[in-house]
């Protein structure tokens, strides 16, 4: 018989785009914040073309740079790959992620529950979500606005231009079962 389990149920919203483009994923513990990075990035759709690192309080983790120790903006106080999720939270139950220094994609991670799950369910599952993720290169949150503005009006100067760039984008469009079963195949250790 299984013995029960416990999962964090997290909200991660994406800041500073309306409407709000979020997705709630469930979370063992011990997921290390390299293996959540993953999961961030199947979840949302994006690319992982980019630096990221995580902040929780004053705390910053992220991949180290041997040549360069860790981007961002100051000394990184800790390495994703070792660092469990619940050991990082240090019982706070906020965290920022902040993907692409240079777009400046910043989420917010809350803790919403903290639930019991069967010791054989997934370490990482998306249950939720809503709208798609802006595409990648954008120009962060400004730059994503803009697109919608010329993607919506086909009087805009750009709107082929940025059409025939965006594809198929569709901002109100997500595919839950395909993000899901993105997330479950997110490699699990780097």
């Amino acid at each position: 018989m299984a013995t029960n389990a416990k999962r964090l149920q997290l909200k991660i919203t994406l800041r500073d785009v309306e409407p709000q483009v979020w997705r709630r994923l469930v979370v063992a513990p011990d997921l290390t914040l390299a293996q959540l990075h993953d999961a961030i990035q199947s979840a949302f759709g994006w690319q992982d073309n980019h630096l990221h690192e995580f902040r929780v309080g004053d705390f910053r983790y992220g991949r180290p740079d041997y040549e360069d120790g860790f981007p961002g903006d100051g000394p990184a106080l800790g390495d994703e790959r070792k660092a469990p999720l619940a050991l990082a939270l240090r019982g706070q139950r906020k965290l920022e992620y902040w993907y692409d220094f240079g777009d400046d994609w910043w989420h917010d991670i809350v803790v919403e529950a903290v639930l019991d799950a069967d010791a054989r369910a997934p370490a990482k599952a998306l249950v939720a979500g809503e709208r798609a993720c802006p595409p990648e290169d954008c120009g962060g949150p400004p730059g994503f606005s803009d697109l919608l503005a010329a993607l919506r009006d086909p009087a805009h100067p750009e709107h082929a231009e940025l059409r025939e760039w965006a594809g198929r984008y569709d901002p109100d469009k997500f595919d839950l079962d395909r993000a899901a079963r993105a997330v479950s195949r997110a490699r699990r250790a780097r």
